[in-house]
């Protein structure tokens, strides 16, 4: 509205007021950024209330907004979304004033980026009321080849008369630049993001390998990453996590890099997503949500699809919450009764409903799986089950061993549902080899209890085989993350045996299977299978694990398959 002022208008006098209100009868040459009536005005009115005072200029000339702030800033009213987006300004320039010879600050900057204005200009209101320096910052085209570059430029006149008049001009070149360089989104990506860390007590290294693991969820997810961004703090921020600054930092990075996803490499509380979501407008991911999405996109049987939505039901329960004027009554009691409240519990009530059947139905289907392994049992038929980090190479393993054809991709959980295949042994011994979900750190606690059924296969296992990935570099980190979550199995009497693959990339690999009494092997070679088999039958028969009437100890040479 044009007969209003916005922001600090407590304690204006009468006169000032009208003053201030006839700055909406004054124009400015589309050519000038601001002319040195308007200057003037505008700081004789400043340095008299002590206040700093702004207008917003539309490209017509016309003073579109009067905002009156303190000694220190002015906030800006909604100026709603006209013509933003990724390559066009806003349309608006902002024209305010300094109380002390400082160039633009923070703030000011952070609205040239957010607000994608035409302008910033700060003019220098000295003590005899006399506009002095002009400070002016405008947005660059983001450059693809620098990504830490700046996302504005900022110039200093000694005067208002100095001002470039080719304003017009200028800004039409910058709109066409910044068409010509704005990002875009990859064919098929899920969304641009950024992912954010933060870390405490000095663990850098440990947050960077978090970092790239994070990395390598949303390359599964099919989220492209544009940006990282990993904080130290004495102390996690318990409202934004990084801190109040550092996330207006990266809602600035968001809007050069076209990002609409922000992913924390940590799970969120209800309350600080939402916050987060506020202050950004961006969506929010966490960890526990990106590893649900990628499950329930990877899971194919009946069992694998029931799992991963309960995990997703769980998640989503306490986070539930009201949204809009028709959610808005949440308290209960005097002032909270009404249909906001109805519908939140309507909803909390369906989301618990379902928790129940899937449990039930879950439930059902283990019985199910029990009825198949007893019969396994009867037949005296050896399990061996293959365990490890994601992306570890179990299924490659898997096939290699009983020539089957699982799907095998370099991506995080390419497997969910266990495999079964049946592999023969010299001397017609057969065992059943299963492969089974990769592990991660960190594995959501609701994702585990989900696939409790996945894992009962492991307690039937007279063998397992701890495949780790050699060529990482944090193989032990790993090996500690699938030992953990095992830990909390019936598991403590059935043999392990450590096997370090992809021995062809990492020399170290016969090392750390030394220290581990394990076994190096490469599933993709097929280099060193014989003393895995060998391993593996010395534990199941030569030791008495497994009965096996009529057996030799003789070693295999190699071995015969068939699937199942």
């Amino acid at each position: 509205m044009k007969d209003d002022l916005f922001g600090n208008t407590e304690g204006l006098k009468a006169n000032q007021s009208k003053r201030l209100l006839a700055t909406y009868r004054r124009r400015v040459h589309q050519s000038e950024l601001c002319s040195a009536e308007l200057a003037r005005h505008l700081t004789e009115v400043s340095r008299e209330l002590g206040r700093q005072i702004g207008v917003l200029i539309n490209r017509r000339g016309e003073i579109e907004n009067v905002v009156v702030g303190d000694a220190h800033q002015l906030v800006l009213p909604d100026i709603g979304r006209a013509r933003a987006g990724s390559s066009r300004l806003r349309g608006v320039r902002l024209v305010h004033t300094h109380l002390k010879d400082e160039p633009l600050t923070r703030d000011d900057l952070t609205d040239l980026v957010l607000l994608r204005l035409d302008a910033v200009v700060a003019i220098v209101a000295r003590e005899d009321g006399l506009p002095g320096r002009v400070h002016v910052g405008t947005l660059v085209p983001f450059d693809k080849t620098k990504p830490g570059s700046d996302l504005s430029r900022q110039e200093t006149f000694e005067s208002v008369h100095a001002l470039d008049n080719e304003f017009e001009s200028h800004i039409s070149a910058l709109e066409q630049e910044m068409a010509r360089a704005t990002p875009t989104r990859a064919v098929g990506s899920e969304g641009r993001a950024i992912l954010c860390g933060v870390y405490s007590g000095g663990n850098l290294a440990g947050a960077e390998a978090s970092m790239t693991e994070l990395k390598e969820l949303c390359r599964t997810a099919g989220v492209e990453v544009v940006d990282t961004v990993l904080q130290g703090r004495h102390q996690v921020d318990p409202r934004t996590l990084v801190g109040k600054g550092k996330l207006q930092d990266i809602l600035v990075r968001s809007m050069a890099l076209a990002a609409d996803l922000l992913v924390f490499d940590r799970d969120l509380q209800p309350s600080q997503a939402r916050h987060i979501g506020d202050v950004t407008s961006l969506r929010i991911l966490d960890r526990t949500q990106l590893i649900l999405d990628i499950f329930a996109r990877r899971a194919q049987s009946a069992d694998g699809k029931l799992q991963v939505e309960l995990a997703q039901q769980k998640y989503r329960l306490p986070r539930l919450v009201g949204a809009g004027e028709a959610l808005s009554r949440l308290a209960g009691g005097i002032g909270g009764r009404g249909p906001g409240e109805t519908k939140l519990e309507m909803d909390r009530r369906r989301a618990r409903d379902r928790i129940t059947w899937l449990e039930e139905r879950i439930d059902r289907l283990s019985t199910d799986r029990e009825v198949r392994r007893r019969q396994r049992r009867r037949a005296d038929v050896p399990q061996i089950s293959i365990v490890g980090y994601t992306n570890a190479g179990k299924s490659t393993l898997l096939n290699a061993l009983t020539e089957s054809d699982t799907l095998v991709e370099d991506k995080l959980f390419a497997t969910l549902d266990p495999t079964s295949r049946r592999l023969r042994f010299p001397h017609q011994r057969e065992v059943v080899l299963t492969d089974t979900v990769g592990f991660i750190r960190d594995l959501p606690k609701d994702l585990v209890t989900a696939f409790r059924a996945t894992l009962e296969e492991l307690e039937d296992a007279d063998l397992l085989l701890h495949v780790v990935d050699a060529s990482d570099p944090r193989a032990q980190q790993q090996i500690d993350s699938v030992e953990k979550i095992l830990a909390t199995l019936p598991l403590e009497k059935t043999p392990r045996l450590f096997v370090f693959n992809k021995m062809d990339r990492a020399p170290a690999a016969a090392q750390l299977a030394h220290e581990k009494n394990g076994v190096a092997i490469s599933a993709s070679t097929r280099q060193g299978f014989t003393e895995l088999l060998e391993r593996a039958e010395q534990v199941l028969w030569r030791e008495g694990k497994v009965q096996a009437p009529g057996a030799d100890e003789a070693g295999p040479a190699f071995l015969g398959v068939r699937n199942n």
